[in-house]
């Protein structure tokens, strides 16, 4: 994982940081960084599946951040956080900010057909309702999706960090390619931090998962080629493109994501692409079975404490935004 200089939080009595079951790795270091203790609380279930959840220490008055991403199992994980907002609000806690580095059912933002949900306003409303204050997250799939909150939405990007570990391999000609044409910004805001040219990977996909390569918008012949994209689930999308890539005499191709959703047969298919290096962080926890060599993994960890202090103290969170 990614490291960084050593930094001294000043952290006031009221606050407190607690985690779920999602990931706990990334919640430990973020303590260790800001130099507390998580919380005490304990999540168990019944035979039924039946969630439930105790907190072991007084939160009356207190800022509480809680750590939580949406990853998988996804609904489960989803209703952990919504029992802990809401016993978190019945034990007075004062302000309870829910730190969300993954947030799920982003891509079900609109209504693409008729009688389709939009599920991402459907669980910003009932964050909001089960008593969350303030919403910290790293790069929605949809940007759009922090309109859906009536809360303060913090909404933080892995680019820099992705960016600052390309740019210590110190490639040459490097070109970054948007994997499709949704991912345009992202890949220019990579682009810019690292001074290099864009491409566009143009594709259409017939059906739900399958996705079939148009053509290549860019040079990229003899590049170093970056695909950069907010997410990657079932694998198929980058391990096509970046076999398009090749073809079209691409040096090498690297990925870069933020979140590594990775299911279904996404490892295997990483494994037997041409893809030589896959970059991801750890806004999900990585199980050891997906921790294959081509895999380098950083922390949003420092990202995530920068802004916890900025909040806590009442500071300005837009410098971490640029």
């Amino acid at each position: 994982m990614s490291g960084g200089k050593k930094v001294s939080y000043s952290l006031k009595e009221n606050f407190k940081l607690f985690t779920l079951n999602s990931n706990r790795p990334l919640a430990e270091e973020m303590a260790k960084l800001l130099g507390c203790e998580l919380g005490k609380s304990s999540v168990t279930q019944f035979s039924d599946g039946e969630i439930q959840i105790r907190i072991e220490e007084s939160v009356r008055g207190s800022e509480v951040f809680l750590v939580q991403s949406a990853s998988e199992p996804t609904n489960d994980h989803i209703m952990e956080l919504l029992i802990m907002i809401d016993a978190l609000k019945r034990a007075s806690a004062k302000m309870i900010n829910v730190v969300m580095p993954y947030y799920s059912y982003a891509r079900q933002d609109r209504k693409a057909r008729s009688r389709e949900p939009i599920t991402a306003r459907l669980i910003a409303d009932l964050l909001v309702r089960a008593g969350a204050t303030r919403i910290l997250t790293i790069d929605f799939h949809s940007p759009q999706v922090q309109g859906f909150f009536d809360i303060p939405v913090d909404h933080l990007t892995g680019i820099p960090i992705l960016a600052d570990y390309i740019k210590e391999k110190a490639l040459d000609d490097v070109v970054i390619v948007a994997p499709h044409n949704g991912g345009v910004v992202r890949a220019r805001k990579m682009a810019n931090l690292l001074n290099v040219p864009l491409a566009l990977i143009d594709r259409r996909r017939p059906e739900h998962n399958e996705t079939e390569i148009m053509h290549i918008i860019g040079n990229t012949e003899g590049k170093n080629a970056i695909i950069i994209d907010d997410l990657i689930d079932t694998a198929r999308t980058i391990t096509t493109g970046a076999q398009a890539l090749i073809e079209n005499g691409a040096k090498a191709v690297y990925v870069c994501c933020t979140h590594a959703v990775l299911s279904g047969t996404a490892i295997e298919r990483i494994e037997s692409s041409s893809i030589k290096e896959l970059v991801v962080t750890n806004t999900i926890k990585l199980d050891e079975e997906k921790c294959i060599d081509k895999i380098t993994l950083l922390s949003v960890a420092p990202l995530l404490v920068e802004a916890i202090d900025r909040i806590h103290n009442e500071k300005a969170v837009s410098p971490l935004f640029e």
